[in-house]
């Protein structure tokens, strides 16, 4: 199943371009599924319909679903009282009653994650668009996955887990029920789901759209973002010009030209390193599907190219190998590279991303860094200590 993973800036549209590319998508011929993570039901005021916990029919080939975070939240918790009703039982703990639950902050995030991964192992659609939050909240829940599965390894590594052997035999000589069990089963069961969820945005067919509006502070919305979503290895297909006003919107050299000239000064900017599609503003905030499909937004795009993150290290002609990995509008001051152990700490700006090194790199010592037109290229010199020598 294809994935469009659709952010902006916030205030962007962001929500209305997802509810009219899987209308386009849905009148194109493809079963389609539109997923909202907003607490509001801004997805439904778009689309004419309410939409909740339960998927509900908007067209034929249409569905939307918005997940409720704070039901997944309690049953979650609930779920996890039951598991270790031994270890409270033993601390003296009092259950807490799903009624008093409030759920806590990145439970909406976590049920969004959950939702995309049930969503990719069903079989009743071929695409899934997905509504993020605004960009800034949509990369951290982008790497939400990848980064809470390093902590589980950190905290619970596999190579310890033979200690689950000796758990019978802590219980008898402590005289207690042992909770090592359930632990290591719920993080294998979390490692699992977020594995899932890890598998859907690393996917060849995912794909992230961007939204946002032609003008400085869109522009700049979407640096920033495109260099987070490149850290993450992530790719965009578009970027979809949101509410561009017509040339002929101040005929005479009203206020309106000073916005129509901005507009067309920063469309030229992106159509030199995106593929813009512009959608025109109908005049109004666009309510139901006739003002959606009157949008025109674009659908699937079959000739996106995969990206290779980071691109295969090669050697270079000094001997060391080279590690390639694209930065699209890093700044040079505003890089930062560490070597930890196995892994390398790559900061652009202000993201971060920890990277577990191939086993070539890992007999390597870092050789050198270099910035060339939005590509990140790390030398690598093979240590001599562990690299095998020839005869």
């Amino acid at each position: 199943m294809r994935t469009i993973l659709i952010t902006g800036p916030g205030g962007s549209g962001r929500t209305t371009v997802a509810a009219a590319t899987a209308l386009a998508a849905a009148r194109a011929g493809t079963r389609t599924l539109l997923l909202g993570a907003d607490r509001d039901d801004t997805l439904g005021a778009v689309l004419g319909v309410r939409t909740g916990p339960a998927p509900v029919g908007v067209e034929p080939r249409l569905t939307a679903w918005r997940p409720d975070a704070d039901q997944g939240f309690r049953d979650g918790l609930a779920a996890l009282q039951d598991r270790a009703a031994s270890a409270l039982d033993l601390l003296g703990a009092t259950r807490l009653d799903a009624e008093e639950l409030t759920p806590l902050p990145g439970a909406g995030e976590l049920a969004l994650l959950r939702a995309v991964r049930d969503a990719s192992l069903a079989e009743a659609h071929d695409l899934l668009v997905v509504d993020l939050p605004p960009a800034p909240r949509a990369l951290a829940l982008l790497a939400l996955p990848e980064e809470l599965r390093r902590y589980l390894r950190r905290l619970l590594p596999p190579e310890r887990q033979a200690a689950r052997a000796l758990r019978p035999v802590l219980g008898r000589l402590a005289g207690v029920p042992m909770p090592t069990e359930a632990l290591y089963e719920a993080a294998a069961r979390w490692d699992l789901e977020l594995a899932a969820a890890e598998a859907v945005l690393a996917d060849r067919r995912t794909v992230v759209r961007l939204v946002a509006e032609p003008g400085p502070a869109g522009d700049d919305a979407v640096r920033a973002a495109a260099l987070g979503l490149a850290l993450r290895g992530l790719r965009t297909d578009l970027l979809v010009a949101n509410r561009v006003l017509p040339e002929d919107a101040a005929p005479g050299g009203g206020w309106l030209a000073g916005p129509v000239a901005q507009q067309r000064k920063t469309l030229e900017e992106w159509r030199g390193t995106h593929d813009v599609r512009a959608l025109a503003h109908l005049g109004h905030d666009p309510r139901g599907t006739d003002d959606l499909a009157a949008l025109a937004a674009p659908g699937v795009n079959p000739d996106a190219t995969p990206v290779e993150w980071p691109v295969t290290d090669r050697l270079a002609g000094d001997g060391v190998l080279v590690w390639h990995i694209p930065l699209p509008g890093a700044v040079r001051d505003e890089l930062d590279l560490v070597r930890r152990g196995d892994e390398l700490v790559v900061t652009a700006g202000p993201f971060r991303r920890i990277v577990p090194l191939p086993s070539a790199l890992r007999r390597c010592t870092v050789d050198g860094a270099a910035l060339r037109e939005g590509v990140l290229a790390v030398r690598f010199a093979p240590d001599p200590r562990l690299w095998p020598q020839g005869r």
